[in-house]
């Protein structure tokens, strides 16, 4: 089988985990760029050796019919259609999280990728991390026992990128959609995928963007543009998740928090067991009548080779070599997460989920 040629559409900050990617998977050629931002565009294409540069998705698919798959890598507000419009042109799509702005333009997605026959991936990284094939083991092995309960935190101090992040209608939603969807499917992931039955959450809108502060922030988005932007999205959000194995799960996650320090912690409770990511694993058990903790000698944090990873699985999955591990039932259960969490913070009452 020849390379397989990879489009991008949308080429900021994320997009470069994907390039990344495809140039070290010898299946791939990377073969052309897309971005409403011709500055940005051109830079990238600079970067990487690119010449077939577009501004236009729709252009580029149609004068590009060789290209075999695409990476979304838009706005939020840009997974769904940009996803939809590269499936009916015939190419396999990998779209990073959120899936789209909505369970139901996830659907559309979904239903689009059946129709047209083709791979839909979505960009679920943290399924692919030594964490999490550590915890897989441990839990396939019986040392969890019955995993009933998990907490999930991800909270930063002054992290709100800007830009588009913190205008709702290209990102959907604060740190819910952009961080606590990384937890939340990485709990789903470990626990084998059980659907949400219940929800109840709250949102918070109170630090903006906290451009007042002195302290640089960590990350800024590629369309950053400080005190301009606007802020409409939540910077704290909140929740209780009920799956239908039995299990709960809550979640804390921000953007802008007083709190001491930002934190980025799964933690899975079983009968026998538990597990404690941050960013490392330890593992919680009884030995010889004793509580014990066993932190293991290789590192299990997440170091960003698992974007390689994932999208060596996709394209694994278009050669059909191997199951795709993040899949579009996967991003519609975590849309009708989320979806069902904004609806509980904007009412105040208990979101059941059918």
């Amino acid at each position: 089988m020849s390379k397989l040629k990879i489009g991008v559409i949308g080429v900021g900050n994320i997009s470069s985990c994907h390039i990344e990617g495809y140039l070290s998977n010898p299946d791939c050629e990377l073969y052309a760029f897309c971005d409403i931002d011709e500055k940005i565009l051109h830079e990238k294409g600079e970067k990487y050796g690119i010449t077939r540069l577009y501004t236009d998705e729709k252009k580029m698919l149609a004068e590009l019919p060789e290209l075999d798959a695409v990476s979304v890598c838009t706005w939020n507000n840009g997974h769904a259609p940009c996803s939809i419009m590269a499936l009916e042109a015939g190419k396999h799509v990998f779209c990073e999280k959120p899936m789209a702005m909505s369970a139901k333009q996830a659907e559309e997605m979904r239903a689009a990728a059946k129709k047209a026959g083709k791979i839909l991936g979505i960009g679920f990284v943290r399924r692919f991390g030594k964490d999490a094939a550590l915890a897989k083991d441990l839990i396939a092995h019986g040392q969890m026992g019955d995993i009933y309960y998990a907490k999930a935190t991800y909270i930063r101090r002054n992290g709100n990128p800007g830009g588009w992040f913190s205008d709702k209608a290209r990102s959907g939603g604060g740190p819910l959609i952009d961080l606590g969807v990384h937890v939340i499917d990485l709990v789903r992931y470990l626990e084998g995928n059980p659907k949400p039955v219940s929800v109840y959450g709250a949102t918070y809108t109170k630090l903006y963007n906290r451009e007042e502060l002195a302290d640089r922030k960590a990350y800024v988005s590629a369309s950053y543009r400080g005190k301009e932007d606007v802020c409409d999205v939540e910077d704290l959000a909140c929740a209780m998740i009920r799956f239908d194995n039995g299990s709960t799960l809550t979640v804390e996650t921000s953007y802008s928090l007083n709190v001491e320090k930002d934190e980025g912690k799964v933690e899975l409770f079983g009968t026998k067991g538990g597990i404690t990511i941050d960013p490392d694993l330890v593992f919680h058990t009884v030995t010889e009548n004793r509580m014990s903790d066993i932190r293991f000698a290789s590192r299990t944090g997440f170091d960003g080779s698992e974007f390689a990873a994932e999208l060596a699985n996709f394209v694994g999955a278009i050669k059909g070599e191997q199951d795709l591990i993040s899949t579009a039932d996967d991003g519609i259960e975590i849309m009708r997460i989320l979806d069902a969490v904004y609806e509980s913070a904007k009412t105040g009452h208990e979101v059941v989920l059918k």
